[in-house]
């Protein structure tokens, strides 16, 4: 794939991105506390990631997009994690986000869950994703495994990836309770963002759990549709809605505001440990929510194999 151009996110202080960022929480949740820790050991419970941390190198890539899903499939349209590392010039980068499958591998169109420490010089690649799809068998939630299957690394459509060295380090913790206002937990970072940084461009990435309430989830049918999906509307009747219960492990990535990348500004996926996972959308249970998140600002920003036409339609 294609590496259309990349982007230098403007230099953040910690201690001041943490002032606007609890600033703007406090408008939407009845509690919320950002601190600089020490990032927890990814590979223990709830995580289990195949690396220690989301330190070292942070950048963001936006791969693919929207365009080739709808209004109706490009199914040619098939990428590597392990390419993905090359192209952004990090090889055995540790890669979180939300994605598609590769339907070439599946057979079916489900949700991606991407939790992979790519392949290096020295070791192969460890595939610790998880896959939410359409159960054949009463229609509900299949939360599986990507390894339990499948050995490579493959996705389809689009992606939007966080990427590091999975180095242990310094992170900002963000814990919000009690959601006060109609954002959900990630659009609020981002809106927070967006309108204290402007016209310059942050991109954060990571993972949180929804410790405590529901939340609405999507998973895609594991047939495309057969007609045009021109409205957001159409999307929302074609795609399966779900309310899922805590505890949800879910890999955000964000970026401000589109420098001109045709990008999906915010995208996050999630999994559990009790057969749940797919697309957040928003919390069902405002009152007893409880968020906990480890997040990073990236320093660089990659566009690959950006769709030649475009519309805005299914990005929520």
């Amino acid at each position: 794939c294609q590496t259309l151009g990349n982007f230098s996110f403007s230099i953040i202080l910690p201690l001041f991105f943490i002032i606007v960022l609890q600033k703007g929480l406090k408008e939407n949740f009845a509690d919320a506390q950002v601190s600089v820790v020490d990032c927890p050991d990814l590979t223990q419970e709830p995580f289990n990631f195949p690396a220690k941390g989301i330190c070292g190198k942070p950048r963001i890539a936006d791969v693919g997009g929207v365009p080739y899903l709808i209004p109706l499939v490009q199914k040619e349209k098939v990428y590597d994690l392990n390419t993905v590392a090359k192209d952004i010039e990090l090889p055995g980068a540790f890669i979180l986000g939300a994605g598609a499958v590769s339907s070439k591998v599946l057979g079916i169109n489900a949700e991606l869950i991407p939790i992979v420490q790519t392949k290096s010089e020295k070791k192969p690649a460890v595939n610790g994703s998880y896959v939410a799809q359409i159960n054949p068998a009463d229609k509900g939630c299949l939360l599986e495994k990507y390894s339990s299957k499948y050995t490579d690394c493959e996705f389809g459509l689009l992606a939007n990836l966080y990427a590091s060295e999975g180095q242990p380090g310094k992170v900002i913790e963000v814990k919000a309770n009690g959601r006060t206002g109609e954002l959900n937990f990630v659009s609020c970072l981002r809106q927070t963002l967006e309108k204290h940084y402007g016209e310059k461009p942050v991109g954060m990435g990571g993972t949180f759990i929804i410790q405590k309430g529901k939340a609405k989830i999507h998973i895609m049918p594991p047939e495309f549709s057969a007609c045009p999906l021109n409205t957001d509307e159409d999307v929302n009747n074609w795609l399966k809605f779900f309310e899922m219960k805590a505890p949800l492990i879910c890999q955000p990535v964000i970026v401000s505001r589109d420098p001109g990348f045709d990008l999906r500004v915010e995208h996050t996926h999630c999994f559990s440990h009790h057969g749940e996972g797919g697309h957040y959308h928003q919390d069902t249970s405002p009152d007893s929510v409880q968020y906990l998140g480890y997040f990073q600002p990236a320093e660089l920003l990659f566009r690959i194999d950006r769709p030649q036409e475009t519309h805005l339609v299914g990005r929520d």
